[in-house]
């Protein structure tokens, strides 16, 4: 394919541009993993943060002020460089921009479901208590159908900003669109001059997004209608 690449736009501009369009899978890829596992952690998060315990609300209001109030660029330099070398262990730029995704993408879809919880009628609640039901009964067979529409948009809306978020992951060696872009960007090439392969990047990063942000309004959209 990269010497398909290369017929097409010569070289090195067609090599360069399929090694580009290679390297978007690894964005894929991490923004995939970072959606799924950060997903999964946020659910715990936003149970805790909408339940009857004092302590439980309190741990998850904690969890998600330290993660929201620190920049993601940081939580990548400290799991990435940082903790490692004081500890004296490797950490792979695969693990270290997982673990700092994750931690990201759960601080502020567990925000965004509480919003959506929060938004459903006290009634209901009232309702459910009415009936007799517990709260983790209530929360999943009343609440969750009706909050699952209105977070639905927001969250695909979010996994824009976790695309865009992958990019800051070079820093600690992560081998994506970034990272390569910026290698070939510096590399003393002619027809790799940055004012052509940021541009090309940026085209990319685009189609990665663009989509989304279309998906997430149609979705936002569609429930307002109800």
């Amino acid at each position: 394919m990269q010497d398909t690449f290369a017929e097409i736009f010569g070289r090195p501009e067609g090599v360069i541009f399929w090694q580009l369009i290679a390297a978007t899978r690894f964005t894929i890829f991490l923004s995939l993993i970072a959606f799924s596992g950060g997903g999964l952690l946020a659910a715990f998060v936003c149970f805790a943060r909408v339940s009857p315990s004092v302590v439980a609300t309190k741990l998850a209001i904690g969890y998600i002020w330290l993660f929201q109030s620190i920049p993601l660029l940081m939580v990548l330099f400290l799991v990435g460089l940082g903790i490692p070398r004081f500890l004296g262990i490797d950490i792979s730029p695969w693990s270290a921009a997982t673990f700092s995704l994750i931690i990201f993408t759960s601080a502020y879809l567990a925000e965004v479901w509480r919003g959506a919880f929060e938004a459903i009628p006290t009634g209901q609640w009232e309702g459910g208590y009415a009936l007799g039901l517990k709260f983790s009964k209530i929360f999943f067979t009343i609440i969750c159908p009706q909050a699952y529409r209105l977070a639905l948009g927001p969250t695909v809306g979010f996994l824009v900003q976790i695309i865009k978020g992958t990019s800051l992951a070079y820093i600690i060696g992560f081998q994506d669109l970034m990272l390569l872009g910026k290698r070939w960007a510096n590399a003393p090439v002619l027809g790799s001059e940055p004012y052509l392969i940021f541009p090309i990047m940026a085209l990319l990063y685009f189609c990665l997004c663009f989509p989304l942000s279309c998906l997430a309004r149609h979705l936002e959209r569609k429930q307002s209608d109800y």
